[in-house]
């Protein structure tokens, strides 16, 4: 794996876990904590825009056939050679890609977190330490009709729906699975000031910084 001239390679976090059993909030208490960014593989969802949108909204989101996994590969590689990346963004109210990008600038280490984030073996390679995150299926569901009704413009009935047709199937199929590759494996019912520390103490050993 060779940087580019300049680049000091950087040190990679996953973090993995069916969808709203608390990655993302996990991934940000620890980025604030340890001064790293975050690379969200939830926007790498292939781009639909050429679809109409009553179309895209019957799209399977929950397997791993709907991110676009060269794309990924090839920025979290970039990352972990310590060269910066522009993330795409993904608009979850019209199943499409946002303009413009984020850019993610690599500092030391690296936080990538997403629903399949360990379940590729060429993916898994590039962290050096792997979290998994699970939740049970009713407070899952809790938090994402609390999320995208919110957020996404969705209905109560069709987050239901969905969740039922595929998000908890998908779990059960192509994420709950990745849990034994993890290095450690945290609640999503803990408050995140009990499994947040939990997964900063495990990240400083691997790196011999004392507590």
């Amino acid at each position: 794996m060779d940087a580019a001239p300049g680049a000091v390679p950087s040190l990679l976090v996953g973090i993995a876990g069916p969808s709203c059993a608390g990655k993302t909030e996990l991934a940000r208490w620890l980025a604030a904590r340890l001064g790293v960014p975050v690379l969200n593989l939830d926007h790498y969802y292939i781009d639909l825009a050429h679809l109409p949108l009553e179309e895209r909204a019957k799209t399977n989101f929950d397997e791993p056939a709907a991110v676009d996994h060269d794309a990924i590969l090839h920025d979290v590689a970039a990352l972990r050679r310590g060269e910066p990346v522009v993330a795409p963004l993904y608009d979850f109210a019209t199943h499409a890609r946002a303009r413009g990008g984020e850019r993610i600038v690599p500092a030391g280490l690296v936080v990538v977190e997403g629903l399949f984030a360990l379940y590729w073996p060429e993916l898994r390679e590039h962290f050096f330490v792997k979290l998994f995150v699970d939740a049970p299926d009713g407070l899952c569901l809790a938090r994402r009709l609390e999320r995208d009704v919110r957020e996404r413009g969705r209905t109560p009935e069709s987050v239901r729906a969905q969740f039922a047709a595929t998000v908890q199937p998908g779990a059960e199929r192509f994420i709950r699975p990745t849990r034994v590759f993890a290095d450690l494996v945290l609640s999503g019912e803990e408050e995140l000031d009990v499994r947040g520390p939990r997964a900063l103490a495990l990240i400083l050993s691997r790196l011999n910084v004392p507590r």
